[in-house]
């Protein structure tokens, strides 16, 4: 067993375990696979992005994702870019929704395209990954 250092986040483990076996299927949803290198480089990409929209330590984004390989880019990402994401169950009713994007005061939402209709009020920046 590894020893994981205390501190160590958890896309910082992601990361070591992607340099080490980049040909790997790190997750598979349904029929849908990603490798680590894959699922690293498109984490990569998406943390870029919302850091050039404001996103950073202690910064809360909104995650609102049907489980896909999507939902684990997004939350890989939001981790890399050092925020926290705000759990946002799409099954919920569109008022819960509402509040919960809301109090958390969220400059971004991440989610997928359409799920954008659960959110007609919110102002912020929305990234919808599979776009």
């Amino acid at each position: 067993m590894a020893h994981v250092s205390q501190g160590t986040s958890v896309h910082q483990l992601f990361e070591s375990q992607a340099e080490k076996t980049p040909d790997a299927v790190s997750v598979v949803i349904g029929t849908e696979q990603l490798t680590y290198k894959q699922l690293n480089e498109q984490a990569n990409q998406l943390a870029h992005h919302l850091i050039s929209l404001g996103v950073g330590p202690e910064v809360l984004v909104g995650l609102s994702m049907e489980r896909s390989l999507e939902l684990i880019i997004g939350i890989l990402g939001i981790l890399k870019a050092g925020g926290a994401y705000v759990p946002l169950d799409p099954t919920y009713p569109k008022a819960r929704l509402g509040f919960m994007i809301e109090d958390a005061d969220a400059p971004v939402l991440v989610t997928q395209e359409h799920l954008t209709g659960l959110f007609p009020e919110y102002r912020s920046k929305v990234v919808c990954l599979d776009r």
